[in-house]
């Protein structure tokens, strides 16, 4: 069931990302599916156990969850937040240049 949350989450987002003309709206929708493909890595890793893999005693702990795809989630985290910070100062340039932040204007206004 969660991971046809996690779909439709994906799914959400990419229609967003198509359908959609507002410029911030497409970066809210691409938040959104990036959200969704993390929490899909999160469903992966936590498909072995849940539980954090450290030593404790001297016992090892059967059912951890695999650190790989948590450090790339990581990683993706703030790439994702890198790059959309930088679609933001994108957007913030175009409304200086624009009145308005629908593609189809934008697009109208720049033709020569």
């Amino acid at each position: 069931m969660l991971e046809a949350c996690v779909f439709a989450t994906v799914l959400c987002g990419f229609f967003g990302i198509i359908l959609k003309e507002n410029l911030l709206m497409k970066i809210i929708s691409m938040d959104v599916m990036s959200t969704g493909v993390i929490a899909y890595y999160v469903f992966i890793a936590a498909r072995t156990g849940i539980l954090t893999p450290i030593v404790d005693n001297g016992e090892v702990q059967r059912a951890y969850a695999d650190p790989v795809p948590q450090a790339v989630i990581l990683t993706a985290i703030v790439i994702g937040l890198s790059i959309q910070a930088l679609m933001l100062v994108g957007v913030m340039k175009l409304a200086q240049d624009n009145p308005t932040l629908e593609t189809r204007e934008i697009e109208k206004n720049n033709t020569p």
